[in-house]
């Protein structure tokens, strides 16, 4: 994480931790940085004008000023329950430390009887666990970027027969399913659509290669199921139109 996304992200996560706030300690583990980078950070966002205050003694640390920033979102119990189910049901390793922190948000922006019924309630529902291979962190992430950049990636690729082939590819999307995660792209050595398991692909990274495919090609299967876009939970005014 580069410099600027760990200083939104830190502004987040002191947002999200409401006014007991964290200590320059576990933001440092939480970010993976040294206590002297957090505190630099700290005072880079006081520069900015974020509203930071601190609290001194033994449990002290730092918040968000809520009295200069704007409050919170109310979610009801139920609602509450929903989120965590989905966020649940998507645990993938590309957006786990992401729902971590949505779901952070949720919980320090709920009133706390709020929080305490939708906690009883989401403890009367359980999740089959279906075991999916998990791609590699890092590898993933790589394909993320090329995905959301529009990049052609270049990649190692190992199939079902074990055989490893080096290609570039030009991804189009990410598919999460039940027995795996996959990448879907034009792929430049067989000139055709093509789906990769994320697991089995052990390197990832930008090609200089230019982007050559058609302009139209057909969609694809992904492991015999159709797909869904979430994009279109995003538009809740195309989900619940406005009566004419």
């Amino acid at each position: 994480m580069n410099r600027i996304d760990r200083l939104y992200a830190l502004a987040e996560e002191l947002r999200a931790a409401g006014p007991r706030g964290r200590t320059a300690r576990q933001l440092a583990e939480r970010f993976e940085v040294s206590v002297r980078t957090i505190e630099r950070d700290l005072s880079a966002l006081g520069q900015a004008g974020v509203p930071l205050a601190t609290k001194q003694g033994r449990t002290g640390g730092y918040s968000v000023d809520r009295a200069m920033s704007l409050p919170p979102l109310n979610f009801t119990a139920r609602e509450a329950m929903a989120v965590a189910v989905a966020l649940s049901r998507g645990a993938h390793v590309l957006f786990a430390r992401d729902s971590r922190s949505a779901l952070q948000k949720i919980v320090a922006a709920m009133p706390q009887r709020a929080l305490d019924e939708a906690r009883t309630a989401a403890a009367k529902v359980r999740l089959l666990v279906q075991p999916v291979p998990d791609p590699d962190g890092e590898v993933a992430e790589q394909i993320w970027r090329a995905v959301r950049d529009n990049q052609v990636l270049r990649i190692a690729y190992t199939d079902v027969g074990g055989v490893e082939t080096l290609r570039d590819v030009e991804p189009q999307h990410v598919v999460v399913g039940p027995n795996g995660s996959y990448l879907t792209a034009w792929c430049h050595l067989r000139q055709e659509d093509r789906v990769f398991r994320m697991d089995r692909i052990t390197v990832a990274e930008r090609s200089l290669t230019p982007p050559c495919r058609p302009p139209a090609t057909g969609d694809l299967e992904v492991d015999g199921h159709e797909t869904k876009l979430p994009e279109a939970a995003l538009r809740p005014e195309d989900l619940f139109p406005t009566p004419t």
